[in-house]
């Protein structure tokens, strides 16, 4: 939900936020017009947790990760109403254990893996905390039609548009390729070049299915491997340019972008692309007239002037996963989680009786290590708990006309779906407010909202306390773990035999450069918690930069001792348009 640092913030989603609007509004008006609120507020939860996990993936991937967690969320909502159905005191409390041991075994295997543990989760404090009439199964097909219809507001663009998202992704990356070459010989080139990598990566995990299956001639997905495979090599290029540090003229920069026009045409065949026309139509006769020599300028001449042909697979289908901890670490926090929906659970039972959904609810949101920096979670979930109170506060002060309260939830839903790619605390200020209108249609018109400030520092505190008290290390474990296998990576790199083929060459370097991405997050990750450490962050830091540094070392060796060096001749600077002399 948050750049890295040095690279530029993304745009504002705004179809995200559309998207968030209309699946949380919909639900409601629905249920006004029906005389049905209770499904339509099951909905309306459903639909909140599918924008949470709307993102920017290929169509097919969204979709996957939107049903796998709404079946999850579905299933936890069941199991937690038939406790609170069964009318036994401790039955939500033993309920909502047994579900957060079997939600922390599963959360630390992968994203999909995680993003459903959290919600089977979040899922049995709702089914255990809001009483819910009507047959059992009610509520939890209203909260799979929730998740339903965000499903087919993200994913139905796949109808008419399959393969923009993958396009845009490969496209991203000559496009960072450009801006590299340009920093080339400035202080900005390794950040250029970290860009390039994170643009690759992303990339990468885009068009892996198509990676993994062999597409048939002349059609899109069989053009985006081959622009893919070629940024993939342009990568290559770029680091060796970057590693020389001089600087490059505009020719020279805006080569990724003419090969991006060239292999990744305009839907419906019109040539160009966004950034791309104005290269090839204007001429820049401010550059000298040739451009410095160099092994990596040959290459890049030969990979700009090459026919587009079909290439065999350079790159494995999909990029290595490090996995978060190992076995023993899971266990630990499979365990932690049980303790603190425990403890939240009972404190809730004390201060506010049946109705105490919140305090395990917020502890199911804050208590995910490999979301990102757990203190910084919980400072966010309270900081933006209290902003969204106070403005839905200052909105029931003016007026609580059913129609203006489903007006400000579309709203919300609008800046959550923001806040879910920019800043957890804008997400939280629009969940909570959310969350709170949702409860107020099921007809609980208690003075929540002082409560809801209350519980949530509570909650967050319970995992702090826990979290760093039992397990006060394991960002700078992981991080340590991460910094070791990236450095292994990279020397495997430097250890390449020279006259290796290309395909090993072009793996082995992908890998290196992406567990080195990793690396660098993982360590970003401690620098963001309290633990303490033997290593400071600032030495692995220094130990990855190094590496990276290395890398680009080697890319340039091997172009050096490439037998295409010597094919093309360097690209003359006499119009930008021209390419391989």
């Amino acid at each position: 939900m948050k750049a890295l640092r040095g690279f530029p913030p993304a745009p504002v989603p705004l179809a995200a936020a559309a998207r968030g609007a209309v699946a949380l509004a919909v639900p409601l008006l629905v249920g006004v017009w029906t005389a049905t609120p209770v499904p339509a507020v099951i909905a309306g939860i459903g639909a909140l947790w599918g924008v949470s996990q709307d993102g920017p993936d290929p169509y097919p991937l969204r979709a996957r990760r939107l049903g796998c967690m709404g079946l999850w969320a579905a299933l936890g909502l069941l199991a937690g109403e038939l406790a609170l159905r069964s009318g036994h005191p401790a039955a939500v409390t033993v309920c909502l254990v047994v579900v957060a041991l079997l939600a922390g075994a599963v959360s630390l295997r992968g994203r999909l893996a995680s993003v459903s543990g959290m919600h089977f989760l979040l899922g049995a404090t709702i089914g255990g905390g809001i009483p819910v009439p009507g047959p059992w199964w009610q509520a939890p097909l209203a909260l799979l039609a929730g998740v339903g219809l965000v499903v087919v507001l993200s994913a139905a663009p796949w109808l008419w548009r399959r393969h923009a998202v993958e396009r845009s992704a490969v496209l991203a990356v000559y496009r960072a390729a450009s801006a590299a070459l340009a920093a080339a010989g400035t202080p900005a080139a390794e950040d250029a070049r970290r860009q390039l990598t994170a643009a690759l990566d992303h990339a990468h995990q885009a068009m892996g299915p198509h990676l993994a299956r062999r597409a048939r001639a002349r059609t899109e997905p069989d053009a985006l491997r081959v622009a893919f495979h070629g940024a993939v090599r342009l990568g290559e290029v770029t680091s060796a340019l970057v590693w020389e540090g001089r600087p490059l003229p505009r020719c020279v920069t805006d080569m990724p972008l003419l090969m991006a026009a060239r292999l990744l045409p305009r839907p419906g065949g019109a040539t160009g692309s966004a950034g791309t026309d104005r290269v090839v139509r204007a001429p820049d006769r401010a550059v000298p007239r040739t451009a410095p020599d160099s092994p990596g300028l040959r290459a890049l001449a030969e990979l700009s002037a090459e026919t587009v042909r079909e290439r065999p697979d350079e790159v494995p289908a999909r990029l290595p996963a490090f996995p978060w901890h190992g076995r023993a670490a899971q266990v630990r926090y499979t365990v932690l989680l049980a303790v603190c929906v425990l403890v939240a659970q009972l404190c809730a039972e004390l201060l506010h009786g049946p109705r105490g959904y919140w305090l395990p609810m917020t502890v199911a949101f804050v208590y995910k290590p490999d979301f990102g920096p757990v203190f910084r979670r919980a400072l966010h979930r309270c900081a933006g708990t209290v902003v969204g109170v106070a403005a839905l506060g200052a909105v029931t002060l003016l007026t609580t006309d059913t129609y203006v309260l489903i007006g400000a939830v579309a709203a919300f839903g609008a800046l959550m779906a923001v806040g879910v790619r920019h800043h957890y605390a804008l997400a939280t200020t629009g969940l909570t407010a959310i969350v709170l209108v949702l409860v107020q249609m099921l007809g609980d018109h208690r003075a929540l909202f002082a409560a809801r400030i209350l519980d949530t520092a509570l909650a967050a505190a319970i995992v702090l306390v826990a979290h760093f008290v039992l397990w006060p290390r394991s960002a700078a474990e992981r991080a340590a773990e991460q910094t070791e296998a990236a450095l292994a990576a990279a020397r495997r790199y430097r250890d390449l035999a020279p006259g290796t083929a290309a395909a090993q060459r072009h793996a082995l370097r992908r890998t290196a450069y992406h567990r080195l991405a990793e690396a660098r997050r993982a360590v970003a990750h401690a620098r963001g918690e309290p633990g303490r450490s033997d290593r400071r962050p600032a030495d692995w830091e220094d130990a990855i930069a190094s590496a990276e540094r290395m890398c680009d070392a080697v890319s340039a060796r091997n172009l050096e001792a490439g037998p295409a060096g010597s094919a093309h001749p360097v690209p003359r600077c006499a119009a930008a348009g021209a390419v391989g002399g």
